[in-house]
């Protein structure tokens, strides 16, 4: 792996010094890298997170909203009973 193509595609314009430090800092990362490969993970069940996650859903429920005066009363335009917003899409 080259840093210049890294740094081509991140559209990013390294200087030799630059080049030089990223590659070092790559070098060690790839060292790390190879280090943990050497565990013995056989025992060990693939995770994508350390401690177990579950969505939480709570029963929706209706309730009253805001009048729109109220809503509206602070909006810098308004149009009807709508905000307006500048057009950005042509």
């Amino acid at each position: 792996m080259h840093i210049e193509h890294i740094a081509l595609l991140a559209r990013l314009h390294l200087s030799e010094e630059e080049k030089k430090l990223f590659s070092d800092q790559v070098g060690s990362i790839i060292q790390y890298i190879d280090k943990l490969n050497e565990l013995d993970t056989t025992d060990v069940e693939p995770t994508a997170h350390v401690l177990p996650v579950k969505n939480v859903f709570r029963e929706d429920r209706l309730k009253p909203s805001l009048p729109q005066e109220k809503v509206l009363q602070n909006a810098p335009e308004k149009s009807d009973h709508f905000f307006s917003v500048p057009k950005i899409i042509e």
